[in-house]
């Protein structure tokens, strides 16, 4: 809050925190088999994920997410136990979404704040809990054999959205921002920020209406939305997951360029008839690769589908951007380029060492020919 105007205290009258954590679990998932699986589980009921507000020719999810209710869960937070609703969304391109959701209920802005804070420090990327693993494990053995080709889960992303429901009074966006800090709930920082740094961190700020607010940052957003519409904690979830499936791709397709390399020299070494094979061999598993890599990361491309609503599109983009999931996707298909033209210079290759082998063969049969003719003189 700037200058030193004395203004009313907040007070949250209801809302919500959101922690996220994303597992890339495998190739992929086949949601119709998971949402049968999922409303086969004893104490669980599946559906798939809609936008609630949008209508779904303005904005859709390209094959909608399998949710999964899970148990709520028993977290020390602030030093009182707290139950916490956990659920889990699941990606068609491998991904799962584990939210565990706080409410919130009559607090100052001070105790929204400090609540924001302490779920950070408990479930945050520094914590030592073991929750997110534990919901992991409860959650793979309904879906297990929906997925193809399960991988250990090691990459993750994680993300907290703020959400205020109902303030203690009815004000505009405007006037929440001149009454409250936004940067130290969005930063996480103890110490007042200087003036350049909570512009640039509130840079990512979007209202449609004068009552409600969406800003946003790398690692938390703030959602002020009295009218309690989820789409826009929807929207950022799908950016966070495209987000992690594109930094497995680049990091997959990292490791893969050198070993390629090293195949393409073992290939080219021995006898040239040997190599027209391995060549032959090599660029068909590096065809497969691109394949499989350009199927995923046009689904990940596709998770959302936006036409008509400008306001969703606008803080979508803008995720995607703050994100640098463009840039990310950019280096994947950089990165499969290189592949590509790696196994189509080995096909010419295997193709070349063929027609030589098959000229040398010639040469053969038309020596043989004259060796025979010399012989029947």
């Amino acid at each position: 809050m700037e200058g030193s105007e004395q203004l009313p205290d907040v007070f949250v009258r209801r809302g919500e925190v959101v922690a996220l954590r994303l597992f890339d679990i495998a190739y992929s998932i086949d949601l119709g088999a998971a949402e049968a699986l999922c409303a086969a589980h004893s104490n669980a009921r599946s559906n798939r994920g809609r936008l609630s507000q949008t209508p779904e020719k303005a904005i859709a999810f390209g094959d909608p997410p399998v949710i999964l209710p899970l148990e709520p869960v028993r977290l020390d937070i602030e030093g009182r136990e707290t139950t916490v609703a956990a659920t889990v969304r699941l990606y068609d391109f491998g991904a799962i979404a584990i939210s565990l959701r706080f409410a919130v209920e009559s607090r100052s802005w001070a105790g929204f704040e400090g609540l924001v804070g302490a779920i950070q420090t408990s479930v945050g990327p520094a914590s030592s809990s073991d929750i997110w693993r534990r919901l992991l494990d409860q959650a793979m053995p309904v879906i297990e054999s929906a997925l193809t080709r399960p991988s250990p889960a090691t990459l993750q992303e994680d993300y907290l959205i703020a959400t205020v429901l109902e303030l203690g009074e009815p004000i505009s966006a405007v006037e929440l921002q001149r009454r409250v800090d936004l940067s130290a709930l969005l930063s996480g920082e103890t110490r007042a920020l200087s003036t350049g740094e909570k512009r640039e961190l509130l840079k990512q700020s979007y209202s449609y209406f004068d009552n409600d607010l969406v800003v946003l940052t790398w690692d938390r957003a703030f959602i002020y939305e009295p009218e309690g519409n989820t789409d826009v904690a929807d929207v950022l979830e799908v950016a966070n997951a495209q987000l992690l499936e594109l930094r497995y791709y680049d990091e997959l397709l990292d490791a893969e360029l050198p070993r390629m390399y090293d195949q393409v020299e073992i290939a080219r070494r021995g006898i040239s008839s040997l190599a027209a094979s391995r060549f032959a061999q090599l660029a068909r598993s590096l065809y497969t690769l691109v394949a499989e890599v350009t199927e995923v990361t046009e689904k990940v491309d596709n998770a959302l589908q936006v036409t008509e609503d400008v306001y969703l599109a606008r803080i979508y983009s803008s995720a995607l951007e703050l994100f640098r999931v463009s840039k990310l996707s950019a280096a994947v298909y950089r990165k499969l380029a290189i592949v590509r033209d790696t196994y189509i210079a080995l096909y010419e290759e295997a193709s070349s060492s063929r027609g030589e082998l098959l000229e040398f063969a010639i040469i053969v049969l038309i020596l043989i020919e004259i060796l025979l003719g010399i012989a029947r003189l």
